[in-house]
């Protein structure tokens, strides 16, 4: 009896075996495990999107940071001192060369008029007497009734009685000047600011210690100054020593201004001055663009970005910024080879074209298939499913639309 209960037990166990076995290989179709199933699914092939590289004939822009100066910049002072009587402006309006600003108390001035015109009609009797005087003796003299003695002592009076009038005409023209001075009116046209002494006030005149009235600066045109380095003027110089590029003290070269709130370089003007010498303290040197601004929009002290023409015409590989990798001090791209693998190229970079594009000085060539998305999942040596696609233009602060002018 107990061997042929442990009969009935293995027999048990042997089908309970076969039904786990039959289970099992239901679930595994092909006879292909599970490990290298799994294996499979967890390496797909990545799908990329592959461009050429923009490679077109281009010229580089070098960009600068400077500020706005007014184009003339006048302190307002009074050439005589006095009550000022009147202000005949607006603070901050546009004001015209030779238009009456400042009234100073005239009164007193016109009195010193009248009296150096009273001085001098007093002194031109007293050379109508000296003339008489010296013709008498003159005709007399030849005749000898008149001693020599006498005849030079009416010729000195007369001279003396003309130099008198010269200084009494001399004074009634300083008169009339001081008369006129107060007027204190614009040396220049251009905005002017606000007055610093108001109506009611003694004032000090015509002298470099004279009281500030007010200023005035010329904005249009307007001036930009910005300084370059060293090695960027040797650049220039040598550009235009070989013809690639106009000679800026000679003929001014164009030049594109972005302000703060701007995305694209639309104020144009030309570089009209660089500086006689290098700072040696700064190793720099100023240029200055001048500007029309004739809608006023630019003003002195405002800060902006100027680009100016760096190269001649030249052909360039050109791909988006967001494509390049860095390791290190190493820049590099992902390109695909025609084994479809992912190879890392080394490249050599340059500064942003106008199109927003990184200029690639070395490391590419025009026919390599840049890889431009999916950068964070790919490793040299991967095969990948691609799919074509045109080069992106590049999003950036320093970067702007297409230069339209093919200079």
């Amino acid at each position: 009896m107990k061997l042929k209960s442990k009969t009935q037990k293995v027999g048990i166990y042997a089908a309970i075996g076969v039904v786990v076995v039959l289970l099992v290989l239901a679930f595994i179709p092909n006879g292909v495990s599970a490990q290298e199933e799994g294996q499979q699914a967890a390496t797909p092939v990545l799908e990329v999107e592959t461009s050429l590289p923009l490679y077109e004939s281009i010229t580089e822009w070098d960009q600068y940071t400077g500020r706005f100066e007014a184009s003339n910049h006048v302190d307002v002072r009074a050439r005589v001192s006095g009550f000022l009587e009147k202000v005949n402006f607006t603070d901050g309006q546009l004001v015209k060369k030779g238009q009456v600003l400042f009234v100073i108390d005239q009164r007193p001035y016109r009195i010193a008029l009248d009296q150096a015109k009273a001085n001098y009609a007093q002194t031109l009797t007293t050379v109508k007497i000296a003339e008489d005087n010296y013709s008498r003796v003159e005709s007399l003299r030849a005749t000898g009734a008149v001693s020599i003695e006498e005849y030079d002592q009416r010729k000195q009076a007369l001279a003396h009685a003309k130099a008198s009038l010269q200084l009494a005409e001399a004074k009634v023209d300083q008169a009339q000047l001081d008369l006129e001075f107060t007027k204190v009116k614009a040396p220049i046209s251009g905005l002017v600011s606000r007055d610093r002494v108001n109506q009611g006030n003694l004032i000090d005149g015509g002298s470099a210690n004279s009281t500030l009235l007010t200023t005035i600066v010329a904005t249009s045109p307007i001036h930009f100054y910005f300084t370059a380095s060293e090695s960027s003027y040797l650049k220039y110089v040598r550009l235009a020593n070989n013809g690639k590029r106009t000679d800026p003290r000679k003929k001014g070269i164009p030049v594109e201004i972005q302000l703060l709130d701007e995305e694209d370089f639309v104020h144009k003007g030309k570089l009209d001055f660089i500086d006689n010498q290098i700072d040696m303290q700064s190793g720099t040197i100023e240029s200055r663009a001048v500007l029309e601004n004739e809608d006023q929009l630019l003003e002195p002290g405002m800060f902006g970005k100027a680009r100016v023409i760096g190269s001649a015409m030249h052909d360039a590989i050109m791909i988006p910024d967001h494509i390049i990798g860095t390791n290190q001090s190493v820049r590099f791209v992902y390109v695909l080879n025609d084994s479809s693998e992912v190879v890392s190229k080394a490249v050599e970079l340059g500064p942003l074209h106008s199109n927003g594009l990184r200029i690639v000085r070395e490391g590419l060539s025009k026919d390599d298939k840049l890889i431009t998305n999916n950068l964070q999942k790919i490793r040299p040596g991967m095969l990948v499913h691609t799919s074509e696609t045109n080069v992106v233009k590049g999003e950036s602060e320093l970067a702007s639309l297409e230069h339209s002018q093919n200079l």
